[in-house]
């Protein structure tokens, strides 16, 4: 029996542990809604894509800024756009280092 209860206290902890930390699937760290209005693209370091799962009920770009995050809806024309400068920039960065 304590066998049994001490399993059971790990089962718990590692789950407690697996939502504290943070990842897409936490629901912390879900975009829920969002943002209203157009970010300043010179705020944006870059960006993440969620998928709708269980715990993330919308498709969102979530935007890192200096402040913090924000979620976008992916269908909008600027968030596409602001994704291709981004990307843009990147691919940038990535052929002068050769």
């Amino acid at each position: 029996m304590a066998h049994v209860k001490g399993l059971m206290m790990a089962l718990l902890l590692a789950t407690i542990w697996l939502y504290a930390t943070p990842t897409s699937a936490a629901p912390h760290a879900c975009c829920r809604e969002f943002t209203r209005g157009k970010l300043p693209f010179r705020v944006i370091k870059g960006y993440s894509v969620q998928s709708v799962v269980e715990l993330c009920p919308i498709d969102a770009i979530i935007f890192h800024t200096k402040k913090g995050q924000a979620c976008a809806d992916p269908a909008l024309f600027w968030v596409q756009n602001y994704i291709n400068r981004i990307s843009r920039k990147a691919r940038t960065l990535n052929q002068s280092r050769l």
